[in-house]
């Protein structure tokens, strides 16, 4: 595990999308995991910057999304789906056809998980593999339980989640209570992974993933197995 600290979220944003970008140039044709919330939105930014100075080519990537609100379609402007087209897809030349959310208004959410698993599969893998973490470790959607769930499944958030999105919608009653997520295995198979963090209000989450025990209960503690990590974290703000 690589384990960084920075002084600011403008240092861990850049360093994170040259992370990002490193594998880009490596392998044109690489397959992103990517993630949504607030701390990726500075790495996004980045990455934009970089492809509009003309450093970064995103024409032949793939995408993969961790998870989608269950009920919400793309053009929810709180859907994930919405979030990437508006802080990524639509600001660089990524071809849209290949940028995969999860379906949130499947009609068979554990038929939807199959396929995207076998979907990630087809694609050959993640690449690198971009995740924030929650207050209570959940990555993805991956909520604290009695066990690692190694597919993409069907989710009930916990109440810390919702509380935790309330912020992004009009009202807590509006926050979906239910999301697909991907697994564990999906996330863990990723050649490389990449969690940013930030503030000083995930500092006690991060001690207990990444320097306390590996147990369910802190879903990001498995990350401590994957044999290629980076962590950058940013306390003071």
């Amino acid at each position: 595990m690589n384990y960084i600290t920075v002084n600011s979220y403008k240092e861990l944003s850049a360093k994170a999308a040259q992370l990002i970008a490193s594998v880009v140039t490596l392998k044109p044709d690489c397959v992103l995991g990517l993630a949504t919330g607030s701390s990726p939105l500075g790495t996004y930014d980045c990455l934009t910057e970089m492809y509009e100075k003309g450093m970064l080519d995103f024409s032949r990537v793939t995408s993969v999304n961790l998870d989608e609100y269950v009920g919400l379609d793309g053009d929810n402007d709180q859907s994930y789906r919405y979030f990437m087209n508006h802080n990524l897809f639509n600001r660089v030349n990524i071809d849209k056809a290949r940028t995969f959310v999860p379906n949130g208004l499947a009609a068979d959410p554990e038929a939807e998980g199959k396929a995207y698993d076998e979907h990630i599969k087809a694609l050959g893998g993640i690449d690198i593999q971009l995740l924030g973490i929650g207050l209570d470790g959940h990555i993805g959607f991956n909520e604290p339980d009695s066990r690692f769930v190694p597919e993409t499944h069907l989710v009930d958030l916990h109440e810390s989640t919702i509380e935790a999105n309330s912020r992004f919608f009009a009202s807590r009653e509006e926050v979906p209570t239910k999301a697909i997520t991907m697994g564990m295995m999906s996330i863990m198979q990723a050649r490389r992974v990449l969690l940013i963090a930030n503030g000083a209000k995930k500092k006690e989450i991060m001690e207990k993933a990444f320097f306390g025990p590996i147990t369910p209960e802190v879903p990001a503690s498995i990350l401590q197995l994957h044999p290629d990590l980076t962590v950058i974290y940013c306390e003071n703000e």
